[in-house]
């Protein structure tokens, strides 16, 4: 344990891409000041719509092939922002992707949002107890959109983030670990408005089919609840590559983006995130009203 770098943040995603439009620019910006920045996700995202019409053979009802073309993009991702530690919950395959809210998929055998939290829960404790992060970053109940297995993502998340600070539990998995900061997703209303009155000011400029909405973003808060935001201006170029690694998913064009849904959205390069445990840093003496951490590791003890 003695030779962990003195920062160590874990993030704990449903699916390869999530990482990189969540937290791209933070993931860049810590693991170039040299802190431990380790990655989970926890299926393969299988179940995924391919955009390229040359990869379509890779869907889920043609090949099913998906799952392992993207553990290449997600390693591609994860070079373009400087990440070193990725693994898969379980193992890759472990746990296979549910598809969207209520579809027969989800009862698979085999799929996250079928798994007992419980049963899956221990993998990522002896990840927990391995790096012993100081922050974990997740979603929140809803998953940020009510995606089955983002829901089930942020459940073994918090689980495991108990479990793994028992004493009595699971010895076999490592020493107990206490993570001192819990952090979900989420951006603030008005930053979400503000950047689509830019994209609609756009016009023509827009090199997709229609614009997306406020609604279609995940994870949109009242402006008092995002509690830190990490100006990553400087890594969101870095960000922009990981998401375009992610070229089944996410087609990219200049500062906007678009899902299988053709709709454009802005990329944004400031992230921010609700503190859920632990205590909060000072916000910075420059920050403007509501006052926010501007570091995750703000008040840790390092």
């Amino acid at each position: 344990m003695t030779d962990l770098p003195a920062r160590r943040l874990l993030l704990v995603h449903a699916h390869p891409d999530d990482e990189s439009i969540n937290n791209g620019a933070t993931m860049a910006k810590y693991a170039a000041e040299g802190a431990r920045v380790t990655l989970v996700t926890c299926t393969l995202g299988e179940e995924g719509e391919v955009i390229p019409p040359g990869l379509a053979h890779l869907a889920a009802d043609r090949e099913d092939s998906l799952g392992a073309h993207r553990i290449g993009e997600l390693a591609a991702a994860m070079a373009e922002l400087g990440v070193e530690d990725h693994r898969f919950l379980g193992g890759p395959g472990r746990y296979r992707d549910s598809g969207m809210m209520g579809l027969e998929q989800n009862e698979r055998a085999n799929a996250f949002w079928h798994t007992d939290v419980d049963d899956a829960a221990p993998y990522l404790v002896e990840v927990i107890r391995e790096v012993r992060p100081q922050v974990l970053v997740t979603y929140d109940p809803d998953g940020g959109y009510g995606h089955p297995d983002h829901i089930q993502a942020h459940r073994v998340a918090m689980r495991a983030a108990d479990l793994a600070a028992e004493p009595a539990y699971r010895r076999d998995l490592g020493d107990p670990h206490t993570i001192a900061k819990v952090y979900w997703n989420c951006t603030p209303r008005s930053v979400v408005e503000l950047a689509f009155e830019r994209l609609r000011a756009a016009g023509k400029e827009i090199p997709f089919p229609g614009i997306a909405t406020v609604d279609d973003v995940p994870g949109v808060v009242d402006d008092s609840v995002a509690t830190a935001g990490i100006a990553g201006v400087e890594y969101a170029k870095a960000k922009t590559a990981a998401m375009r690694a992610h070229a089944t998913q996410i087609a990219v064009d200049g500062p906007f983006f678009a899902l299988s849904n053709e709709l454009g959205q802005p990329l944004f390069g400031t992230e921010y995130y609700r503190l859920v445990r632990g205590e909060p840093g000072e916000p910075a003496a420059d920050a403007p009203a509501p006052a926010r951490e501007d570091d995750l590791f703000a008040g840790v003890a390092l």
